[in-house]
């Protein structure tokens, strides 16, 4: 995998401590003072008739500093850290969290596709699993081409903002695409978090300020284009400050969909720009419609239709295979979606998720006697 800078920060080797940048400094003084020794100009030592003894001498071993040299180089060593802690950019943060970033002084990974043939195959692979999301999948099967045929470092995924009924496996598509990709996932259900702050973090001042979801699986992983699904994105709501500002989920991510400012997008919580260009999102909605409008046109919405019993069926069959399910309990579920649908209640591979595990851990329990 490729490597791209990610943070924009100078981050300096961590190797370099007060205790090694101190024994090089009194290295280099001993080796200064050893040319003003008599016999510094000679690199062999020789014996009285001036023979060559072929033994190699280093006059600076024979140079002792005094205990006012060593006060000298330790000033100077900490003068030269306090100035690097401030040139890095990283001066505001805790010690523990300079030193977590400071695990981005390489760089960050990048998920790639070999070829466009490999991105062929991984779009045919999430069409064969859920063909109702066909729209979605030819969005995805074009942007992992692109980068081969223009030679990119790694794939940059469009933001994709999936809109259709409830239960029809938006987010299981958007975390089927990260598994087939290799690449991590994190899911981020908009209902449940505190507005912005579970994607993006809070900033510094706020109560039980902390970072977000976001860079918290970039520096987990070292992925700097990870999947990051917002689940129900429409019904996020807004945190409020003692202050009386709000703060809304789709206002925090306007910036990161955007690939201008995405590349240098100022972290809330560590107050850092990083390069969040290349990160892959996945909105997925309930009605696009309660969406605002600068969103939307970052963001346009895909439509996306209901499923078909016939298309459930399939899909339950070849999830019971991956999970060794047998036949009986393929047919168990079947029956019961069936019978569900019969009495008004429409497909969803929500709950057909549901009954494929509760098989599993029915056909794994220990038999009681």
């Amino acid at each position: 995998m490729s490597s791209i800078p990610f943070i924009e920060a100078r981050v300096f080797d961590p190797e370099e401590t007060q205790i090694a940048l101190e024994r090089r400094l009194s290295e280099h003084l001993r080796r200064m003072r050893a040319h003003d020794l008599p016999f510094a100009g000679s690199e062999n030592a020789a014996d009285d008739d001036g023979d060559d003894l072929g033994l190699e001498f280093d006059a600076s071993e024979m140079v002792t500093l005094g205990e006012k040299d060593r006060r000298r180089i330790r000033r100077r060593v900490e003068r030269l850290l306090e100035r690097r802690k401030a040139a890095s950019g990283l001066a505001h943060l805790k010690r523990e969290e300079r030193e977590r970033l400071e695990g981005l002084r390489g760089g960050a990974q990048l998920i790639a596709i070999p070829s466009e043939h490999r991105a062929d195959e991984l779009a045919a692979a999430l069409h064969d699993d859920m063909r109702w999301m066909a729209s979605a999948t030819e969005v995805v099967w074009h942007a992992m081409r692109r980068p081969v045929r223009e030679g990119w470092p790694g794939l940059r995924l469009p933001p994709l903002l999936l809109d259709g009924p409830s239960g029809i496996g938006k987010s299981h598509w958007a975390r089927r695409l990260g598994e087939l990709l290799s690449a991590p996932v994190s899911v981020i259900e908009a209902t449940g978090e505190n507005a912005s702050f579970g994607v993006v973090g809070s900033q510094r001042g706020w109560g039980g300020a902390c970072p977000g979801r976001l860079i918290e699986t970039v520096l987990q992983t070292g992925i700097a284009n990870p999947v990051i699904i917002v689940d129900e994105v429409e019904k996020a709501g807004q945190a409020v400050s003692t202050k009386g500002q709000a703060f809304g989920l789709a206002e925090a991510l306007l910036p990161l969909l955007e690939p201008m400012t995405a590349r240098r997008w100022s972290c809330p919580y560590y107050q850092v720009k990083f390069d969040m260009g290349w990160v892959g999102w996945v909105l997925t909605s309930n009605n696009w419609h309660l969406l605002p409008e600068p969103l939307l046109s970052r963001c346009p919405p895909l439509r996306l239709r209901e499923l078909t019993s016939a298309e459930l069926a399939g899909f339950i069959r070849r999830e019971g295979m991956k999970r060794d399910l047998s036949e009986a309990a393929m047919d168990a579920i079947l029956w019961a979606l069936a019978h569900a649908s019969s009495h008004g209640h429409r497909p969803s591979l929500r709950v057909a998720s549901r009954l494929l595990q509760r098989a599993v851990e029915l056909e794994l329990a220990p038999v009681r006697h």
